[in-house]
């Protein structure tokens, strides 16, 4: 193939990236906004593409939203690969076919089922604060193993960049990239890149609150999620040890909180009680499966239990399934449980509120259930630049959900709810 040029001229931020990931296989860019950590990404997997000497190589950008991704990348992939000769764009598929049969393709993480089964040679996974945490161990890392090559560090590569939100799984991939000599792990602030003019910055703290500001622009990992229901109280639980291992008893009984997914996920929170404590001891979410599935994975967890709290709509027919209800089908299983009253979610919110200062975790089995938790929040309205009154759907609504149909399956005492429920009511840009 003959030298081609892409029209990209990198600043010294991102020639220091594209060396350092060079040098890497995985990398863990924590970059401040408008720092040009987009730009770098898709122009790191063009050139990769074009030298990767493998037959018919794969690369992906995967954003929280397909859409999203079409509006962040999908633009700066048409303007920097449109002068190589060959090149084909799919606006369907949001897909670049460059000449050497190599692929650069985006993809929503909203659709992990979509991403399954692939081959990849390298992948950007931007907003990592935003996406499902179970996305890379489980389909990302096993699609980059058989493209690897030991000693390479080009074949198999991730990259992870986005700005913080909390001490998620953003945080914890740095930690861990900070810790691994053989990743590269970088945060750059605002204040020392010198991308963003000063005066922008100083117009920028005039309407953004110091939380937010030093999260989006400073990088800060101690900021509280934004518009969170129970990050704040989450917090407080860990700073309380809250947060411990091994918190099984095996001399108490276990019960489950069920969220039941129709073509989604569906979430499962182990919980045993003890003199008006509520130990969380185990979470488990999956989906794409039957209930015979979940039927398998309650026994072979091996617990006893007392009861099974299922949501209001398990009572609802299925005409795909000769007309039975899904708690039928659960009977039909052996797995009796009961039917939590329905009530808005609202209410049932502020029922968890009130009951979460309650509540110990097992920090280890209930990691991705605590993480969801403190990442559920309220959806934002561009339009009106208001929170809305409704939970945004996400990746952290399964286990929001769940834990919301336990608590309400206890019994609770109604009152007046009409007033707004408290969250942290900062915007993220």
């Amino acid at each position: 193939m003959p030298n081609i040029v892409i029209p990209y001229k990198p600043r010294a931020l991102q020639k220091i990236l594209h060396e350092q990931i060079d040098k890497h296989r995985f990398s863990v860019c924590v970059i401040h906004r408008r720092g040009g950590k987009t730009v770098c990404a898709i122009n790191h997997l063009l050139r990769s593409a074009l030298q990767n000497p493998l037959p018919n190589p794969r690369y992906v950008f995967i954003s929280p939203f397909r859409l999203q991704g079409k509006a962040t990348a999908w633009d700066y992939i048409k303007q920097f690969a449109a002068k190589i000769p060959g090149t084909k764009f799919n606006e369907s598929e949001l897909r670049c076919d460059l000449p050497n049969g190599a692929r650069i393709t985006i993809l929503g993480a909203d659709n992990d089922q979509a991403i399954r089964g692939i081959s990849l040679d390298g992948c950007v996974m931007d907003e990592f604060q935003n996406i499902k945490p179970t996305i890379f161990p489980e389909i990302i890392r096993p699609a980059l193993a058989d493209r690897a090559r030991v000693g390479d560090p080009k074949r198999g590569f991730c990259i992870f960049i986005g700005t913080p939100k909390g001490q998620n799984q953003f945080y914890q991939m740095y930690q861990r990239a900070i810790k691994n000599p053989t990743w590269y792990a970088c945060s750059y602030k605002a204040s020392e890149t010198g991308i963003l003019a000063d005066e922008e910055l100083q117009a920028a703290k005039e309407v953004m609150s110091n939380d937010l500001y030093n999260q989006e622009f400073e990088v800060s990992f101690n900021a509280a999620i934004n518009g969170s229901y129970y990050g704040a109280i989450i917090e407080d639980l860990a700073k309380e040890k809250r947060m411990v291992s091994n918190l099984y008893d095996e001399d108490l009984d276990v019960e489950t909180w069920f969220d039941l997914g129709m073509n989604d996920q569906t979430a499962i929170w182990f919980v045993q009680k003890y003199k008006g404590e509520i130990r969380l001891i185990d979470y488990y979410e999956n989906s794409g499966f039957g209930l015979d599935h979940y039927a398998d994975i309650l026994k072979n967890k091996g617990y006893e239990y007392s009861t099974h709290i299922f949501p209001h709509d398990v009572k609802v027919r299925e005409l795909g399934n000769y007309g039975k209800t899904r708690l039928e089908a659960l009977l039909n299983l052996g797995i009796v449980g009961e039917v939590a009253p329905k009530l808005s979610i609202e209410d049932g919110i502020e029922a968890v509120r009130k009951n979460l200062i309650n509540c110990w975790f097992d920090k280890d089995k209930c990691a991705t259930g605590i993480e969801y938790l403190k990442a559920y929040q309220k959806k934002w309205d561009d339009k009106a630049q208001v929170f809305k009154s409704k939970p945004l759907h996400n990746f952290s609504s399964h286990a929001a959900d769940s834990f919301r149909t336990g608590v309400v399956g206890q019994g609770i005492e109604l009152s007046n709810w009409k007033k707004e429920v408290p969250v942290n009511t900062n915007y993220i840009v």
